[in-house]
C-alpha cells in the first residue's frame, strides 16, 4: 500500500501515473471536501481529515504502508515534516514531490523576497493602499491582523466554506475574489487594473499554481510584489518531476 499526501492539482498528476501501475494499491490523503470531490476522478481510496502524525503513524501500521509519496502543499510544512518522521520511525520509504522553484528566474526588479509573512505585511504596510493577497485563505487571518488601514483583496477559492471563513475575518465582496485557478497573465493583469491594486502578496507557488503569471502581469503594470519563499527542509527524497514517480516504484 502507498499513501499519497495530497493538497495540489501535482497529487492528481501522481495518482494518474500510478493508475498505470496494474494492480497497485494507493490511498490518496485529502484535507477538504473541495480535494475530495476533486479526487474521485482519479483516485479509488480517498480519505479526507488531517491527519496528525499519531495518525498518521496509525493509517501506516493498520493499512501496511510501504511508502508515502508526499505532494502537500509547499508550505503544509508541518504535514512534511510528521510524513518524515513516520517514514523514519515506520522504516519505510519516503519521496517528496517538490516543485521547482522559479525565483532566481524571475526577470523583474521591482520585487521582495521575504521569509515569513509577518516580513510580507510589514513590506505591505508601508507601500501600498490596495493590497492583493494571491496566496490563497489560509493565514489571511494573520494579514487582517497586520495590515491595517489598508484594503485587502484576496482570491480564494469559490466555496461556501472559504467565503464564510473570509467574512468571519470582516472581509466583504469588495475585499473578496472567489475564482478557481490557475489563472492566465492577461486575467491577472485585468483584475489588478478592476481593483486598483498597487501591491501583490504571493507565495513561491509553483508553475502549477500560476505563479509566473501573477509576477508577469505585476511586472506589465510596474506593480511591487512581495514573495513569500519556501522554508528549506532536508527532504530524504525529492522529485520535481511527476513521471519519475513510476520509475520509482518498487512494491
Amino acid at each position: 500500500m502507498i499513501l499519497v499526501l495530497g493538497g495540489t492539482s501535482d497529487s492528481l498528476e501522481i495518482c494518474s501515473e500510478l493508475n498505470k501501475i496494474f494492480n497497485l494499491k494507493y490511498t490518496l490523503s485529502v484535507t477538504t471536501e473541495y480535494g475530495k470531490d476533486l479526487a474521485k476522478g482519479y483516485a479509488r481510496n480517498v480519505i479526507l481529515g488531517k491527519l496528525n502524525k499519531n495518525e498518521m503513524m496509525n493509517f501506516i501500521k493498520e493499512n501496511k504502508v510501504k511508502l508515502i509519496i508526499d505532494a502537500t502543499h509547499p508550505y503544509a510544512i508541518e504535514v512534511s515534516k510528521n510524513a518524515i518522521e513516520c517514514s523514519s520511525e515506520s522504516n519505510i520509504e519516503y519521496i517528496r514531490y517538490e516543485r521547482k522553484s522559479l525565483i532566481e528566474g524571475i526577470e523583474y526588479k521591482n520585487i521582495f523576497v521575504v521569509d515569513t509573512i509577518e516580513e510580507a505585511c510589514s513590506i505591505a504596510s508601508k507601500r501600498g493602499n490596495n493590497i492583493f493577497i494571491g496566496s490563497g485563505s489560509k493565514n489571511l487571518n494573520k494579514y487582517v491582523e497586520l495590515i491595517k488601514d489598508k484594503k485587502l483583496i484576496a482570491r480564494v477559492l469559490p466555496t461556501s466554506e472559504v467565503i464564510k471563513s473570509c467574512e468571519d475575518l470582516g472581509l466583504n465582496a469588495d475585499n473578496i475574489i472567489a475564482m478557481k485557478g490557475p489563472f492566465s497573465k492577461t486575467i491577472n493583469i485585468e483584475m489588478y487594473k478592476q481593483y486598483k491594486i498597487d501591491l501583490v502578496i504571493t507565495k513561491e507557488s509553483g508553475v502549477a499554481g500560476g505563479f509566473l503569471e501573477k509576477i508577469d502581469a505585476a511586472k506589465h503594470l510596474d506593480i511591487p510584489v512581495v514573495i513569500i519563499r519556501r522554508e528549506n527542509i532536508e527532504y530524504p527524497k525529492v522529485i520535481n518531476d511527476v513521471k519519475e514517480i513510476r520509475n520509482l516504484i518498487k512494491i
